[in-house]
C-alpha cells in the first residue's frame, strides 16, 4: 500500500517537495496545502494532486506530512500531526525555540513515530563521500555566501544559512562544543545578514564558519584540515578535492591528490527518500528531530554570544 503524504507550504522549497514526492514510487501525494489558494492550485496541478488551504483538512487522510512553512509556524502545524501519530519532516530550523523543538521531539517519542529535520546538506553526495575520507580534522573552514533573498528575512542568517553547516560540522566532529566566539552585522534588514562564528570542540578541533546573504556571488564550500591531508567540498557543484602529504622511499615529501569521484544526485530527493524509507522500515531517519534540535541549540548559542557590529 502506498504511503499517503501531503506537503504543507509550497513556496520556494515546498514546491520541490511536491515535485519529488509526486513522482516517488510507493508514495501517494494526497494533497498540497498553502494559505495562498492560487499557489496551492498551481503546484497541485503540476503534481497531479489536490489543493487545500488548511492543514487541518488532512485529518484522517495521511500517514505523513512534510512541512515547509515559515519557521514561526513549524511547531503549531507539526504538533497536531505528531499527537495523532503521523510522521513529520519539518524544514530547518525545526522550530523557533528550543521549548518548541523539545515539545515536538517528545510528542514523536511518545508515539514512536518518525520526526525528521530537513537538513538537506547531510544528503549531499559530496558530504557523504567525504565522510569516509575524514580522520580527526583539526581545523574546519566554512563559507556559505548568498545573494540577497526574497525569503527567510524573518530570521537571522545564522538560522537561515549557517545552520546547514552547523548540522554538518556537528555530525562530523565527535566531540562537544567547548567555546564559541561570534560576530554579526545587520546590513540590509533589521536582522543579522552576515555572521562569523568560531567554535572550539573538546577534542581540540576548531571550526570557523561565515554565512552571508548579502554577497554578489553564491559560495557554498567547506574545507577540512587534518594531519597530512586537506579536503575541500563544493556543496553546490557536489565536488571534492583531496590532497595528502606523501613520502616515498625516504625522499622529499610531496603533495598528491586531486578530485575525488562523486556521483551527483539531488540532496532533497535523497532526504525525502530517507524519510519515506524510515517510516516504512520503522527506523530513525538520517537527521532526527533530536539532531535538528542540537543544531538549533548551537545556532541559538551563537546568536546569544554574538557581538553586533
Amino acid at each position: 500500500m502506498a504511503l499517503r503524504i501531503a506537503v504543507i507550504g509550497v513556496g520556494h522549497l515546498g514546491r520541490h517537495h511536491a515535485r519529488i514526492l509526486s513522482a516517488m514510487p510507493g508514495v501517494e501525494l494526497v494533497a498540497v496545502v498553502d494559505t495562498n489558494r492560487a499557489r496551492a492550485e498551481e503546484i497541485a496541478a503540476g503534481a497531479n494532486t489536490a489543493a487545500l488551504t488548511e492543514a487541518a483538512a488532512l485529518a484522517g487522510r495521511v500517514d505523513a506530512v512534510t512541512i515547509a512553512v515559515p519557521t514561526e509556524l513549524h511547531h503549531d502545524i507539526a504538533m497536531p500531526f505528531l499527537e495523532a501519530g503521523i510522521a513529520v519532516l519539518v524544514e530547518k530550523p525545526m522550530a523557533r525555540s528550543l521549548a518548541e523543538a523539545d515539545a515536538m521531539v517528545a510528542a514523536a517519542a511518545a508515539r514512536g513515530i518518525v520526526l525528521a529535520a530537513g537538513h538537506t546538506e547531510r544528503f549531499n553526495p559530496a558530504v557523504e563521500t567525504a565522510r569516509g575520507l575524514l580522520a580527526n580534522p583539526r581545523f574546519i573552514e566554512v563559507h556559505r555566501l548568498g545573494t540577497f533573498p526574497e525569503r527567510s528575512l524573518d530570521i537571522d542568517v545564522v538560522f537561515d544559512l549557517m545552520i546547514h553547516d552547523l548540522d554538518v560540522v556537528l555530525s562530523l566532529v565527535p566531540a562537544e562544543v567547548e567555546s564559541i566566539e561570534a560576530v554579526g552585522v545587520p546590513v540590509l534588514t533589521g536582522r543579522v545578514d552576515i555572521a562569523n562564528a568560531r567554535l572550539r570542540f573538546a577534542n581540540g578541533c576548531i571550526a570557523n564558519l561565515t554565512a552571508s546573504r548579502i554577497s554578489r556571488d553564491r559560495v557554498r564550500k567547506i574545507r577540512f584540515f587534518q594531519p597530512a591531508a586537506y579536503l575541500s567540498i563544493d556543496y553546490a557543484a557536489q565536488k571534492i578535492e583531496m590532497w595528502r602529504l606523501t613520502q616515498k622511499g625516504g625522499g622529499r615529501p610531496s603533495i598528491e591528490g586531486g578530485e575525488v569521484p562523486v556521483t551527483p544526485e539531488e540532496p532533497l530527493k535523497r532526504e525525502l527518500e530517507d524519510f519515506v524509507d524510515a517510516i516504512q522500515s520503522r527506523r530513525a531517519p538520517l537527521v532526527t528531530g533530536e539532531q535538528g534540535r542540537r543544531a538549533l541549540a548551537l545556532a541559538q548559542q551563537i546568536t546569544e554570544r554574538m557581538t553586533l557590529q
